[in-house]
């Protein structure tokens, strides 16, 4: 049996409307996510065999939370009770597209303070062939950090394949280290790296070029892309493949494509735009589920990378933290949104 591990925080997301309506209607929407979840829930949607690792307090709460992820297809016996608290986040619904306004309330959360020799990784990571977690753990704690560094020193003695997802969260670092100073040492474990060239920049310290952004020209981005991208893999031996998203605000809407550098190449996505779209949260989460699920099945690499590109973009027309959409259901859904690039 080949698994998918994904290791992170659950979080409640919570959202009150920007009006304050929610304060006398006594109505406040919540989803339940974290970055790490929304990869486990995409690729257990797609079939493939996902099982997802966090620290959970002992109580009715994380029972119910638990059923709920089971519920998904998820294999959650590596859960660990830990702690007391569930950690949550707010962000209000309807104009902060961008998620500028996100208020965090994650610090002392169970999984926040999971201390290393706790966990039995032979049991956890028994049968498990591939690993993923986020950037957004070590930003939570050194504890977490440290957590993380113990992980995958023992997927990586086991051969287990690892990604991370280099999502920078400021808010949440708070602890007194920069991101710079942990990403390298946990980075160098890993066989395939996501982000973007501005996350490698802040978080490895690969530089970008001098008025790329000025520029604004897809070519110039492209040629940034591969030059990061080889950086990352001379840096870190381990890494075979490197992919870096491009979403660009278009008023109420986007654009959207991607590159993948591996086998000693860049591929490029195919390129979309909506002039409107629904929700932004989780549409990494998405792409990087897409890319474990094309590597975890084999794929060709622009297969790879046209599947995750496409299941990020139409992860932004639907309105909670993960996708609900199958393989088939993704292609026809961008198919009226590709631009045609000369």
């Amino acid at each position: 049996m080949r698994k998918i591990l994904n290791f992170g925080e659950l979080l409640l997301r919570i959202c009150p409307d920007v009006e304050g309506n929610w304060l006398k209607d006594n109505v406040l929407p919540f989803y339940v996510g974290g970055a790490e979840l929304n990869v486990a829930t995409a690729l257990a949607l797609w079939e493939l065999p996902s099982a997802y690792l966090t620290a959970l307090p002992e109580n009715s709460l994380s029972e119910q939370l638990v059923g709920y992820v089971q519920g998904l297809g998820i294999d959650t016996s590596p859960i660990q009770y830990h702690g007391e608290r569930v950690g949550l986040y707010y962000l209000h619904k309807g104009k902060d597209m961008k998620n500028a306004g996100v208020i965090y309330d994650r610090a002392h959360s169970s999984f926040a303070t999971l201390p290393v020799g706790q966990v039995n990784w032979d049991e956890v990571l028994s049968g498990v062939t591939w690993f993923h977690f986020s950037a957004i753990c070590p930003a939570l704690s050194q504890t977490t950090a440290d957590l993380c560094e113990e992980v995958l020193k023992e997927a990586s003695a086991r051969n287990i394949k690892i990604s991370i997802d280099l999502n920078y969260r400021a808010k949440l670092w708070k602890y007194g280290k920069e991101p710079v100073e942990v990403l390298p040492g946990l980075v160098k474990y890993c066989d395939v790296v996501m982000g973007n060239v501005w996350a490698a920049e802040k978080m490895l310290g690969i530089p970008v070029n001098e008025g790329v952004v000025e520029a604004d020209q897809k070519a110039i981005y492209l040629l940034q892309s591969e030059q990061s991208s080889k950086a990352i893999m001379a840096a870190y031996p381990a890494c075979k493949a490197v992919a870096n998203t491009f979403r660009f605000d278009a008023g109420a809407g986007v654009r959207y494509y991607s590159t993948l550098f591996s086998e000693g190449s860049l591929k490029v996505s195919k390129e979309y735009f909506a002039e409107q779209i629904v929700d932004k949260v989780g549409s990494g989460d998405c792409y990087m589920a897409g890319l474990i699920r094309g590597f975890f099945l084999d794929k060709p690499a622009q297969e790879v990378l046209d599947f995750a590109t496409a299941a990020a973009f139409s992860k932004l027309f639907i309105e909670s933290d993960a996708t609900s959409l199958k393989p088939a259901e993704i292609e026809e859904k961008v198919k009226m949104y590709e631009l045609v690039v000369s």
